[in-house]
C-alpha cells in the first residue's frame, strides 16, 4: 500500500483533476499545489527573462512550507496522501528558466530543501504529446497560459523523463493518456485508478492508454 503518491506530468496533463477526484474517493488527504496565488506567474509569462528567478523561487518557499506543515501533522484518520506535485518540479522548471548563475544559487537553495521533504511511495506520470497538453491549456483558458508555445512545453517534458531516469529507487508509474479522458468517461478514470493501487518494483513502469 502506498502511503504517498504524488501525481505529476506537464502543464496541462490532468493532474490536479485527477489528485482531487483520487483523494475524494480513497478518502485520503490531498495536497493541491496554490499556483493560481502565486502573483510572479503571469508576469513571468509575459516577461520571462525578468521574473523567472523571483518566480523560481517562490514556487519553492510555497511548495516547501506547504509540504513541511502537511507532514509535521499527520492526520491519523487518512494515513494517506495524495498531491498534485512532487518538490522537485522545482527543479525541472528551473532548469529551464533560470541562466547559470541563478541556477547555481537555486541548486544550493533547493539541495536543502529537498533534504527535508518525504520522497513519494510511487509517483504517477502523465504522460501527453506536447500538442495534446496545448489543446488542453487553450481549453481551459487562463489568460496567463494562452501563449505557451509547444516548444517549451517540449523542453519540460524533457526535463521530467531526464529526472525520472535518474531514479532508479524510485516507484515511477508513466501512463501515456493522450487518448485518455479521465475527467469525462468513468471507464477511463477507473482504469487508470487500477493502474495506480497495483504493486510495482523501483524504476519506470509505463503504461499506454
Amino acid at each position: 500500500m502506498y502511503n504517498y503518491i504524488v501525481i505529476e506530468g506537464n502543464i496541462g496533463a490532468g493532474k490536479t483533476s485527477l489528485a482531487t477526484r483520487l483523494a475524494e474517493d480513497r478518502q485520503a488527504s490531498l495536497i493541491l499545489e496554490q499556483f493560481e496565488e502565486n502573483s510572479f506567474l503571469p508576469k513571468f509569462y509575459e516577461d520571462p527573462a525578468r521574473f523567472a528567478f523571483p518566480l523560481e523561487l517562490s514556487f519553492l518557499a510555497d511548495r516547501y512550507q506547504q509540504l513541511k506543515d502537511h507532514f509535521g501533522r499527520p492526520n491519523l484518520f487518512k494515513p494517506v496522501t495524495i498531491a498534485d506535485y512532487l518538490i522537485y518540479k522545482s527543479l525541472i522548471f528551473a532548469g529551464q528558466n533560470l541562466e547559470s548563475a541563478e541556477m547555481t544559487l537555486y541548486n544550493r537553495l533547493f539541495s536543502i530543501v529537498a533534504s527535508v521533504v518525504p520522497k513519494p511511495d510511487l509517483l504517477v506520470f502523465l504522460f501527453l504529446t506536447p500538442e495534446k497538453l496545448k489543446q488542453n491549456i487553450l481549453h481551459r483558458g487562463r489568460s496567463y497560459e494562452m501563449n505557451i508555445q509547444i516548444g517549451y512545453l517540449e523542453k519540460i517534458q524533457q526535463g521530467y523523463l531526464e529526472f525520472m531516469k535518474q531514479q532508479p529507487d524510485w516507484r515511477i508509474l508513466l501512463i501515456e493518456t493522450s487518448r485518455v479522458d479521465f475527467v469525462n468517461r468513468d471507464e477511463d478514470y477507473h482504469w487508470i485508478t487500477d493502474l495506480i493501487f497495483k504493486d510495482y518494483p523501483p524504476g519506470i513502469t509505463r503504461i499506454k492508454g
